[in-house]
């Protein structure tokens, strides 16, 4: 449904927003003919996603973006089923989609991602005067996900800034220059995985120690809080007061998509309900968790979130010396 920005408690920006369409096969043969035993589509991109997280857990939050054609009036019809607000800007171009494929016979997935629509200058200035326009303030801003063409690569960065200048504390998922862009804006939070953080320092973060210092180098930058997501291993997060490890059981993943938005959603329900950096690294694995126990592009459910809480093990380390 589409609501004014005063509903707002938690707003989420998506860029690139797209209609997931996803595929099962039961064993995917190249150069043949497969016939596919269900067919789903749901509304994703980072931020959409996040925003799906929250409000399955009770939480308050806006997704805002960019929506165009009958691909993004899908979309929207979509979180109207779901009862997720929505305040998008209009574009001329028609909203991406994305198809995954899931073989549930090799128990692997394949994602085939479009670039997306590309953005007219008019089309930003409007959405621009949106986001600048909110009121009142939401306690969170978070940014995520790839950038459409038509707008610069440091739009995060843009972002960031501005929000800053707003009062606002920005949260900031992406990848790639995105993100090398971005935390020079220096956000509240990021939460790269491993293979993001390795490409954003240029380096192997082959063990646990050279996660730790990784968070700490990027802590040091001016960010406030650095979460690297694990996969399975759970998470590490840094602040320049404390260090988190958050490991969770082990569970069979069904569908990985959406994790990390979980993840997210769960750091970002948790700290602005002013839980400490321990629990909201808690609520953050399982939530994380719970989504790989859903098929398809489904995220984590609150029965599942419930349940996995007590079993998430959570360890303060000392933090790094500071000089």
């Amino acid at each position: 449904m589409e609501v004014p920005e005063e509903s707002a408690v938690i707003a989420t920006i998506t860029l690139n927003p797209c209609l997931d369409r996803i595929i099962t096969v039961h064993g995917l043969m190249l150069d043949e003919v497969n016939r596919w035993t269900k067919l789903s589509v749901s509304a994703g991109g980072k931020g959409i996603d996040v925003s799906r997280a929250i409000y399955e857990m009770g939480g308050k939050s806006t997704a805002y973006g960019f929506i165009g054609g009958a691909a993004g009036r899908t979309l929207e019809i979509l979180l109207d089923e779901q009862g997720v607000p929505y305040n998008f800007t209009p574009i001329e171009q028609e909203t991406r989609t994305n198809f995954i494929i899931t073989d549930t016979k090799a128990n692997r997935q394949t994602r085939i991602d479009s670039p997306g629509p590309r953005i007219s200058k008019r089309e930003f200035e409007r959405f621009h005067l949106k986001i600048e326009r909110i009121s009142p303030k939401p306690e969170l801003i978070i940014a995520g996900g790839s950038v459409p063409p038509g707008l610069p690569t440091n739009i995060y960065y843009d972002i960031i800034m501005e929000a800053r200048e707003l009062g606002l504390k920005a949260v900031l998922d992406s990848d790639g220059h995105w993100l090398a862009e971005g935390i020079k804006a220096k956000p509240y939070l990021i939460k790269p995985n491993v293979r993001e953080a390795q490409g954003l320092l240029n380096t192997v973060l082959a063990t646990e120690k050279d996660i730790i210092e990784a968070a700490h180098g990027l802590v040091d930058l001016g960010i406030g809080i650095v979460v690297i997501s694990r996969g399975a291993d759970g998470l590490i997060a840094a602040t320049r007061q404390e260090t988190i490890i958050a490991i969770p059981p082990k569970v069979r993943v069904k569908s990985a998509v959406g994790a990390g938005d979980c993840t997210i959603a769960g750091l970002a329900l948790s700290l602005r309900r002013g839980k400490p950096l321990p629990e909201a690294c808690r609520m953050a694995v399982a939530m994380g968790t719970a989504a790989v126990l859903t098929p398809g592009s489904e995220l984590c459910n609150r029965q599942d979130v419930e349940s996995l809480m007590p079993q998430i093990e959570v360890y303060p380390l000392k933090a790094k010396p500071r000089v």
